[in-house]
């Protein structure tokens, strides 16, 4: 018997949706709002949702990762009255199982509905037998990288070749050395060839080998790269930089695993396992005729397209923690503190060069620092100072929490850096200097309750376990709190959106 609960403000459907999920010897609940199914969502387990993408606060649409992302990992089955092609891409590429349009008959339902649930069951059997999964130093608990993960994890099973996209810095070779070593070839060797590096005139003699003899200045037999990579795994890195000669060329070799080296008339044979990587659309690039649409089909039997920075920044806190540590040990150094500005900086800038720009802003910090135990913004270039300051006069920054961080030493002595959020202190209200306009202890008590509550959810950007540790409440009791006062987890109430409440700000993205 299967959890299932549907988000849709149209009673009807869920009253219809509802009594089709009893029929079928299943559990069901219906939530009117996403702030409400999202509620639910992290009261009790679900395995699959229903979930309408026009609602009173907001798209469900934008929350398909966050859904997917609560305790019981949820399939997402989208059902809309007002269904387009754009909207089921970004349906489909955020994780949802599939794309309904109303009115649905009922054959199209039970279908999905046995089907999903059927899914489920396979993954939960097949999951039992998984072996364990190391990331590799690949940092972020967000829905996106979270996805990105599982990706991973599953294409590292087998042999099929993968293909990595992303813009700079943004971890491709990182995820496929992931790959590499979490596979049944990790004992051999990972053999990078940087595509957009390989000599012109020496390209096939590098990628190949070649004979003794074969041209001037071969005064030896030469082993290459694909030779290197038997047994284990080849790294086509920019592989978007490749001319299409050599991608003919490589597309044979991709097909056959056999090569001739330069000079030589015997062919060899190479067991390797292909993973590639570009920051270039190669769709774009077959499209107009400088890439080779069959090799773009056998480098992508299985892809991940990792996301640049600015769209999970909730994971910069994670990776400037982690690189700290990495860092300071690095230097022979101690652990370093954060002033609460320092990290608000680094959240509010964009990051165009995305991780890598971020670890190696953060190296150039602590290297200044040099012995000071503190981190400030005058730690940080001008460039990323400037950058804020100008987006702060612009109102284009969000708004940051006040964020203090602490070093701390086990008994074993080994150091380690921890955050601690603590929601902004406003400044005491002002009361009225009459004593008929006072208003009632319990009045202020509620609208304290209230602020807090609101910025609480935002500074933790929803985060349950984060804020009770805050705030010292229990879960329940704050799950009881939120509820009297209508606060979702999105950080703002429902009924000051309906009415157009303007005096608190707009919560930061969610994904």
């Amino acid at each position: 018997m299967a959890t299932i609960l549907i988000i849709d403000d149209d009673q009807h459907i869920c009253e219809v949706l509802e009594a089709f999920i009893r029929r079928e010897g299943h559990r069901s609940l219906s939530r009117q709002t996403l702030a409400d199914g999202l509620l639910q969502l992290e009261q009790a387990v679900f395995d699959l949702v229903f979930l309408d993408v026009g609602l009173p606060d907001g798209s469900g649409l934008e929350l398909v990762r966050r859904i997917r992302s609560t305790p019981g990992e949820p399939e997402v089955v989208i059902i809309t009255g007002a269904g387009d092609a754009d909207g089921a891409e970004m349906a489909i590429k955020n994780g949802a199982w599939d794309y309904l349009q109303k009115p649905f008959n009922l054959k199209e339902i039970t279908l999905t509905l046995k089907r999903a649930l059927q899914y489920r069951e396979n993954l939960k059997a097949s999951s039992v037998k998984e072996p364990p999964f190391d990331s590799q130093g690949i940092i972020g608990s967000s829905p996106i990288i979270h996805d990105c993960l599982t990706t991973l994890a599953h294409a590292a099973r087998n042999n099929a070749s993968v293909l990595i996209t992303g813009e700079t810095g943004t971890g491709k070779e990182l995820f496929a050395r992931a790959v590499h070593n979490n596979s049944g070839r990790k004992e051999n060797k990972f053999v990078v060839v940087d595509c957009a590096a390989l000599p012109e005139t020496l390209k096939e003699s590098a990628l190949f080998g070649h004979e003794k003899g074969s041209f001037t200045g071969a005064d030896k037999a030469s082993e290459g790269l694909v030779k290197q990579a038997d047994g284990g795994t080849l790294f086509l890195d920019e592989v978007g930089e490749m001319d299409l000669p050599l991608q003919k060329i490589f597309l044979r070799v991709l097909q056959e695993k056999s090569f001739r080296p330069v000079g030589s008339r015997t062919e060899l044979k190479s067991d390797f396992r292909l993973v590639a990587a570009t920051n270039r659309n190669l769709d774009k690039m077959v499209s107009e005729g400088t890439f080779r649409s069959d090799l773009l089909y056998r480098l992508r039997t299985v892809a991940i397209e990792l996301p640049p920075l600015r769209m999970h920044p909730e994971d910069i806190q994670e990776i400037i923690l982690y690189h700290t540590g990495a860092i300071c040990r690095s230097f022979s150094i101690e652990p370093k503190g954060f002033s609460p500005d320092f990290f608000q900086m680094l959240c509010a800038y964009s990051w165009p060069g995305n991780i890598r720009e971020l670890v190696n802003t953060l190296e150039g910090a602590i290297s200044k620092a040099g012995q000071e135990p503190i981190l400030f913004p005058m730690h940080l270039p001008d460039s990323i100072r400037v950058h804020v300051a100008r987006a702060n006069l612009k109102g284009g920054a969000p708004p940051s929490p006040t964020t203090a961080y602490q070093v701390t030493k086990s008994p074993q002595g080994a150091t380690a850096v921890s955050p601690v959020l603590v929601p902004e202190i406003t400044a005491a209200p002002s009361f009225p200097s009459r004593p008929e306009a006072m208003p009632s202890r319990e009045e202020v008590l509620t609208e304290a309750d209230q602020a807090y509550l609101r910025h609480l959810m935002r500074v933790t950007r929803g985060n349950i376990k984060e804020s009770c540790h805050i705030s010292g409440l229990g879960r329940t009791r704050l799950y009881t709190l939120m509820k009297k006062y209508d606060i979702s987890r999105l950080g703002w109430s429902s009924a000051e959106e309906a009415s157009g409440d303007e005096l608190h700000p707009s919560p930061p993205p969610l994904d």
